[in-house]
């Protein structure tokens, strides 16, 4: 059914882009900037969660400094910690994760012309998880959450590093749990994106357990490589 849907949508998009005459819209640019981590307004497009909501101990911040010499990014850091508050209302057994969350976009973004989101990262050796927001058509009807798509990320400490991730190498996600389908995503139908951490688990190699972490972000933007 998710095929068929896309198929029309997909028919939908193309014959409103050719009724509008809009070139750059039949043609559009090798790539798009989704988020610039350039000024101290991005911070307004962000929200932040962590472990803490459920009664665990962990804590994170987003800021966007300035520098000496004029240029701006966005430091996503804190502390992930396994402990959690005894008689939270939650019933959780250890905590560890934070993220930062993209407001919903106004509308949408079409990214069915590009094939990769590439980010500007300088991280801490841990291993974060890349997440695509799409409209829900994956799920039933009655379940009102996004479709969610995720990809690990291993950052190197210290450096600039650009990170590639194909679309097809996102993976359906229900509440962080792959789902065990064959799933295209909807890349015309893009709500928002989001970074998190965890104290466990990533991939093997990447710096892992309790403790702070750091990730300076420069920009996010998608591309066409083929």
């Amino acid at each position: 059914m998710s095929r068929l849907r896309r198929m029309f949508q997909a028919s939908m998009d193309a014959t409103k882009k050719a009724i509008s005459g809009s070139f750059d819209d039949l043609m559009p640019p090798p790539e798009k900037y989704i988020f610039n981590f350039n000024s101290k307004k991005e911070l307004t497009k962000w929200h932040l969660y962590s472990d803490s909501e459920f009664g665990g101990l962990s804590s994170a911040s987003l800021q966007i400094p300035e520098s000496e010499n004029g240029t701006t990014t966005g430091i996503f850091s804190g502390n992930l910690s396994l402990e959690v508050t005894q008689g939270a209302k939650w019933n959780i057994s250890r905590g560890g994760f934070c993220g930062m969350r993209s407001k919903k976009f106004d509308g949408f973004i079409d990214l069915d012309s590009y094939d990769t989101i590439a980010m500007k990262l300088k991280g801490d050796g841990r291993c974060y998880i890349s997440t695509i927001y799409t409209e829900n058509w994956v799920n039933s009807p009655g379940q009102m959450e996004d479709n969610s798509w995720q990809s690990f990320i291993y950052v190197p400490k210290d450096n600039w590093y650009i990170a590639k991730i194909p679309l097809a190498r996102y993976l359906p996600t229900w509440r962080g749990n792959v789902i065990d389908a064959e799933i295209e995503m909807n890349p015309s139908r893009v709500l928002g994106m989001s970074f998190s951490v965890n104290a466990e688990g990533g991939v093997p190699g990447a710096r892992s357990g309790p403790g702070d972490f750091r990730l300076e972000l420069d920009w996010i933007k998608a591309m066409r490589t083929q």
